[in-house]
């Protein structure tokens, strides 16, 4: 089947991200927007639109029969989840399929299969692939959890079966702990996933996160697209990935195996589109099986930068029957790349921000890429992921990717809303992030340098960024600290990009 016409079930930078691929491949896209989001700007990028209406999130965005309705209307040949929302639920999968059109992902009983996190490592386990001691299926309750982990050894993890971004998990170091931790993890999980079922496993310390990114056509077609590194973490949520991993670099033999047996998961499931296989990788160069993502990942510009695919293009072409070598896929990764997720928060105490975009100048220049669906006087809508925008940079070594992020950073203005910028500017700066020696430790460990440096160099590197503060928004009047009068702007109001209503 040739697609002539794709929704994309989503919103802000990933559906501009799909609707670019889909633009240049003579497709045109149908977008869908809540009330929220009427005035968004991945609307302006789809050749129609159609209104969710109003409400929560699981009235809008998560709501399976809306969309359908929308997908039947539009009549549109296929469907993009991008990722978040509906992208690994397989009953919305299954009942795309149901109308006729074509799902842009793995088939909904791999998404079954690999989506639940104790049935994707009871697969791998078979498959062979290295896994952490944990529990036996979904704990009963609070004593059960207690046999499992005296039997594996504290520290030991609580992970939501059903979920992932951190939500539903928790840290537990002695007994006392586990029977509070086990509640709250599990009312999170309920309240995100649906599904508040939780597992157990042994907690790796100072682990380093790296995931191997794979396409396969669902015939035994395909395999690894070389990894990333995602260990810069707060709340188990990732905040900076590149590629090649230095934890590879360092254990390039582990490196070899972990590649292998993402080659291997690739054939014997078989498995459909791209996807993502997670593993937790020690010091040793033992790396242990976490999860598969079975959708496009946040993080998918770094692989891109790297082997010069375009893996919105692949999954389309897959999704439309076409095939992938039998042999391993054959992709000489070029360079270095780093993503950087800026998100509206504190830099250094992770705590959500809102507010209005008055003011933003996006870095541009050779080998800098931003993922955004910001424009001036945007407002950040409080019900969505905090995400602001994606920054990546290539390099032909670590060493020059570092340093063109670090321009990068210090080209970006998003004035009228507090950010984590200057973390990430801080840590190109800092010793052990340039040398690669980092694990999901890192944060915690060195949060007190990175507030150093960017107290002693980020005003001197970047005044107008630090010392301008909102005092009127309603008049959108800039102030300096100092407030002398040379240091006044008035900034006349600008028009949205997205005039009247969708």
């Amino acid at each position: 089947m040739s697609i002539k016409k794709l929704l994309i079930a989503n919103r802000g930078e990933i559906s501009i991200r799909i609707a670019r691929t889909c633009k240049r491949l003579g497709i045109q896209t149908v977008g869908i927007f809540s009330e929220q989001d009427k005035h968004s700007l991945h609307l302006s990028f789809c050749d129609e639109v159609y209104s969710l209406g109003g409400g929560s999130i699981v009235e809008t965005y998560l709501n399976i029969q809306k969309i359908i309705e929308i997908l039947k209307n539009s009549q549109a040949h296929a469907l993009h989840p991008g990722y978040g929302f509906l992208s690994e639920r397989a009953a919305f999968a299954q009942a795309v399929l149901d109308v006729g059109a074509l799902w842009i992902g793995p088939l909904p009983n791999t998404i079954a299969k690999m989506g639940d996190k104790l049935q994707s490592r009871e697969t791998m386990q078979k498959l062979g692939v290295p896994i952490l001691p944990s529990s036996e299926g979904a704990l009963s309750d609070v004593e059960e959890a207690k046999k499992y982990a005296l039997k594996i050894g504290y520290p030991v993890m609580l992970k939501a079966s059903a979920g992932g971004g951190g939500k539903g998990m928790r840290i537990v170091n002695t007994s006392q702990e586990l029977s509070r931790a086990l509640e709250s993890a599990a009312k999170e999980a309920k309240n995100y996933f649906g599904d508040g079922s939780l597992y157990l496993e042994k907690y790796l310390e100072n682990p380093h996160h790296v995931e191997v990114q794979v396409l396969g056509d669902g015939k035994g077609g395909g395999g690894h697209v070389f990894e990333r590194e995602c260990s810069i973490q707060r709340r188990h949520q990732k905040l900076l990935e590149e590629s090649p991993a230095p934890w590879g670099s360092k254990f390039p033999q582990a490196k070899q195996k972990l590649l292998e047996v993402a080659n291997q998961v690739v054939k014997k499931l078989p498995y459909a589109n791209a996807g993502t296989l997670e593993f937790l990788g020690d010091e040793q160069g033992g790396f242990y099986f976490l999860e598969m993502n079975t959708r496009l990942q946040v993080e998918h510009p770094v692989t891109e930068w790297v082997t010069g695919l375009d893996l919105v293009e692949y999954q389309i072409r897959v999704s439309q029957g076409e095939s992938l070598s039998k042999d391993p896929l054959v992709f000489a990764p070029n360079g270095h790349a780093i993503e950087v997720r800026i998100y509206a928060e504190s830099p250094f105490e992770f705590l959500p921000t809102a507010g209005n975009v008055f003011d933003l100048c996006l870095p541009q220049g050779p080998f800098v890429r931003v993922d955004s669906a910001l424009y001036p006087q945007y407002k950040i809508p409080m019900e969505y992921d905090p995400t602001l925008l994606k920054l990546s940079v290539w390099g032909q070594n670590r060493e020059q990717a570092i340093s063109r992020l670090r321009g990068a950073l210090s080209e970006l203005r998003i004035l009228g809303v507090q950010s984590n910028q200057a973390l990430f500017w801080a840590m190109t700066k800092e010793k052990d992030f340039n040398l690669g020696n980092y694990s999901t430790s890192y944060l915690p460990l060195h949060k007190e340098e990175l507030k150093k440096i960017y107290q002693k160099e980020w005003e001197k590197i970047l005044p107008l960024l630090s010392q301008i503060v909102i005092e009127n928004s309603q008049s959108q009047t800039f102030v300096s600290k100092n407030n002398t009068s040379d240091s006044i702007w008035e900034k006349t109001s600008l028009q949205t990009p997205l005039k009247g209503e969708f």
